[in-house]
């Protein structure tokens, strides 16, 4: 089981690299949910996400999450073959937390070096895309 600490990792780098990694079969453990990057314009990708959020209907979907690390679960999720067996059992690998569960403190955690967020001037963290979206969960 590996354990990434993705404290200032880029989302959708991290993501395509989380899921190639799980296609092959690793189990994967994301700490630090809340603290995962987006890059843009802070007003653009908030309204984004809004808008992704309110497309759905409470009865027949789609479904998208407001707490950060199920934005970055399902993030992940997209990068995946949702539709295929490997696919369905390669998302059952990976679990996200906010924070640093205590099971995991004492456990090294690795970075993904070409995912980390450096010389960035425009971005919005995963906690105020969830703060946003009315997650109650900080």
């Amino acid at each position: 089981m590996t354990v990434i600490d993705a404290e200032n990792h880029i989302a959708g780098r991290l993501g395509s690299i989380i899921a190639k990694r799980l296609m092959k079969g690793e189990e994967i453990v994301i700490v630090n949910a809340e603290k995962i990057v987006l890059t843009g314009d802070r007003d653009s990708v908030l309204a984004h996400y809004k808008q992704k959020r309110d497309r759905g209907n409470v009865k027949s979907g789609p479904f998208f999450p407001r707490r950060a690390d199920l934005i970055m679960k399902r993030t992940v999720r997209g990068m995946l073959p949702w539709y295929t067996t490997s696919g369905k059992n390669a998302y059952r690998r990976l679990k996200v937390y906010v924070g640093v569960p205590k099971q995991f403190m004492e456990q090294e955690k690795e970075r993904v070096d070409t995912a980390v967020k450096t010389g960035l001037t425009q971005y919005v963290t995963l906690s105020q895309v969830a703060e946003h979206l009315g997650s109650r969960v900080k």
